[in-house]
This record gives structure tokens, C-alpha cells and sequence, in this order.
């Protein structure tokens, strides 16, 4: 296999589509670094796994010697990205957005080699446009071509109101390709039509069209919605590592294999062994605590991790998790379901009753962690691991 076959078959693992892989191939054959884009709007302060799986793909890059570009839309963040939305999204305010950058900056350097790594803010370029220059910019895109898109196209057909604002927010993640001058940008599947709104204005601009590699979206805890904040089902990697390493034993056993290809860096044979052992007759509960040391060891470090391994067995019996241990779903009404009611639900307590006092008395964990709140609201969209008592326990899944 040439060195070129080589690097494409690193950049196209766990990818998702790569648009157009003969136009990667050239370039690559070009020798030089490519200038590699992934944009990430400040919407919320902590970055999660999910955000890791751009993350990483970026770091493949660098480890093949090309320059990776993070831009943090602290503009385009004002306006709200629209993608995947059934109704418009409220703009952040300036201040929230400045905040949320700050931190940005300093939890990708988790992932990313600092020194191969080249920050920018896409206000740099967007606060300098005059009023003519942003309708000239408008001008090089039609609302039929908007309308295109599924989520304004389903809006529209429904009644739903759709702001003038939100057509400006693909138009100007385009553009940031042009005042970049990207060869590629990465984005998640939900952004294909952003991606591709830059390589076509590359092409006005007189630029080379940049390559579009889009990559798969991580689902949560709950195995069902991608990983997200407002849904609760999140893992932070600025989170604490027995916390951190708790949420990644919550997560299901077929879900697990999900979680190795995308955040993993292990060869993809090595995964493959791994699956071929359960297979065989593995405890899953072994495999994923190889998971869980590998991504805690990313965030802090191998000792930190095997902390938080035997801080989880030892919480749990010295390892003694039940082979069988029942997976229940249950539906929540509303965004979150209180502690007692969800124990009474899930068959872990006869009453609310008894699940308060069991609580009060010590006997409750959640994901490793003891429990003392009786009034504890758990969020919809999440996954738990439960024990009560020495010998009951469960996974739930709250829908």
C-alpha cells in the first residue's frame, strides 16, 4: 500500500462520506499540508464526547502533518445555528459567547497538539464586512437553494416561521471557507448542506473547492438522540474522571462498540478482537472498562483513570455487577423524573416510600456515585446505572 493509500484510509476511517474522494487523493499527492477546517459555534461552555468525534479526526490529521484550523464562531454563534431545528433558535448575547470561547480554548488542547493547531474567530473577518459587503455576499445564494435544506424545507411546508437571520448562518459558515482558504472542512452529517454552501462559494470566490468529509453522529447515554447538553445525556470531558468513567459504564453493551469506533484510537483490528472475545464469551463489563480507561486516560491521565476504575469497583461490590443485569427503559413526561418515582418505576423499590428511605439510609448509587438527595430530579435522554442495596441493580435508559 503507497504512503498516499495509507493516509486516505486513516482520514476515511469511521467517516461518514467524503465529497469527492479523488479531489482528497490529488491533493494529497501534492505533498504539502493541507489546510483542514472544523468550525464549532460557543453555544454552551463544555465541550462533550461528541464534539470529540471532529476532534479526533482532526488529530489524525495532524499526526499526518497537515494544519488544522479550529474556528470558533463567536459570529456565526450570535445567530444560531438553525441545523436541525423545528423552530428558530434563540441568538446568544455577545458577552455568552466570549465566555463560552474562553473555555473552548482551553479543553481542545485535550485532543489537539498545540503547536500543529491555529485558533481563529470567524468575527475577525465578519465584523469587518460593511452592510454592501454582506448583501453582496447574500447575492451569491438563492432561497430555493436555502429551501433545499430538510429542516428550512419541512419548516416551510409546515407554516413554521423561518427569520431572515437564519439563511445568513450557512452563507457565513461558507464564507469562513473563502477567508480561510480551507482545502477540507469536517463537519457532522446534520452540517452536509453547510459544508457544501462553502465549496460551492470557494468556487465564486476563485478559490479550489474545499474537500467535504462529514463524519457520524455520537449518540448520547440513552443509545437513541446525538449527544447533547440541553438533552442531558452527555458526557463532558472536562468532567471529573470517576464521574467521567461512572457515564461510560452506564452506556449499553451494544452501544459500547459504538462509542469504540468513534472515540477509540485503537486500530480497528483491535476492535474487532475485542467484539470476537464477547463473541466468545467475554464479560462486556471487562471490555468497557478498557473503553473507559482509554478515554479517561485522554482527558487526565493512566493513573487518574485506573483511579476511577477502582473507585467504580469498588463501589460496586468489588466488581460483582450481575452478569444479567436488567436494561429498562422507561418514558418520562416531562424533562426530568424525580429519584423515588423513577426507583418505583424501574422495579428497584416496592413504593416512593421505600425508595426515600433507602436513599436517606445510603443505599442508592447512581453511576458509582452515592446519592443523599431524596429530591433529586434526573433529565429525560439520559442512561443510569443503579444500585440499591448490595444486591439490586439496573441499567435505565429515561426517555
Amino acid at each position: 500500500m503507497s504512503a498516499i493509500d495509507e493516509a486516505l484510509g486513516q482520514i476515511q476511517r469511521g467517516s461518514d462520506e467524503v465529497l469527492l474522494v479523488d479531489e482528497l487523493r490529488e491533493r494529497l499527492t501534492e505533498r504539502r499540508p493541507l489546510r483542514i477546517k472544523a468550525g464549532f459555534d460557543p453555544t454552551a461552555p463544555d465541550l462533550h464526547l461528541g464534539h470529540t468525534v471532529l476532534l479526533n479526526k482532526l488529530h489524525q490529521f495532524q499526526r499526518l502533518g497537515h494544519e488544522v484550523m479550529f474556528l470558533i464562531g463567536d459570529f456565526t454563534g450570535m445567530i444560531g445555528d438553525p441545523t436541525g431545528k423545528n423552530v428558530t433558535r434563540q441568538p446568544l448575547s455577545r458577552d455568552e459567547v466570549i465566555e463560552n470561547a474562553r473555555t473552548y480554548e482551553q479543553q481542545i488542547y485535550k485532543v489537539l497538539d498545540p503547536e500543529q493547531t491555529l485558533v481563529m474567530f470567524n468575527s475577525s473577518w465578519m465584523n469587518a464586512m460593511s452592510p454592501a459587503d454582506m448583501i453582496g455576499l447574500a447575492a451569491r445564494h438563492t432561497v430555493a437553494r436555502m429551501l433545499e435544506r430538510d429542516d428550512f424545507s419541512k419548516r416551510y411546508r409546515s407554516g413554521q416561521p423561518i427569520a431572515i437571520h437564519e439563511f445568513l448562518y450557512p452563507l457565513i459558515q461558507g464564507y469562513d471557507s473563502v477567508a480561510m482558504k480551507a482545502d477540507v472542512e469536517l463537519g457532522g452529517t446534520d452540517q452536509k448542506f453547510n459544508l457544501l454552501v462553502g465549496r460551492e462559494l470557494q468556487k465564486q470566490y476563485g478559490q479550489r473547492p474545499q474537500i467535504v468529509l462529514t463524519m457520524p453522529i455520537l449518540e448520547g447515554l440513552d443509545g437513541v438522540q446525538k449527544m447533547s447538553k440541553s438533552l442531558g445525556n452527555y458526557i463532558a470531558i472536562n468532567e471529573v474522571p470517576e464521574q467521567m468513567f461512572g457515564k461510560l459504564m452506564s452506556v449499553s453493551d451494544a452501544l459500547m462498540w459504538r462509542y469504540f469506533e468513534l472515540l477509540s484510537f485503537r486500530p480497528l483490528s483491535e476492535i474487532a478482537g475485542l467484539r470476537a472475545q464477547v463473541a466468545e464469551g467475554r464479560n462486556p463489563r471487562d471490555v468497557k472498562f478498557e473503553l473507559g480507561i482509554e478515554i479517561v486516560s485522554r482527558f487526565h491521565d493512566a493513573r487518574q483513570a485506573e483511579q476511577a476504575k477502582q473507585a467504580f469497583i469498588d463501589r460496586f461490590q468489588k466488581g460483582a455487577l450481575p452478569d444479567d443485569m436488567p436494561e429498562i427503559r422507561l418514558a418520562c413526561a416531562g424533562p426530568a423524573m424525580a429519584i423515588a418515582s423513577l426507583l418505583k418505576e424501574a422495579g428497584l423499590a416496592k413504593s416512593t416510600s421505600e425508595a426515600r428511605r433507602a436513599i436517606q439510609q445510603g443505599g442508592v448509587s447512581i453511576d458509582g456515585q452515592r446519592v443523599s438527595d431524596v429530591e433529586l430530579q434526573l433529565p429525560a435522554g439520559q442512561g443510569y446505572l443503579f444500585q440499591v442495596g448490595k444486591r439490586r441493580f439496573a441499567r435505565v435508559q429515561l426517555g
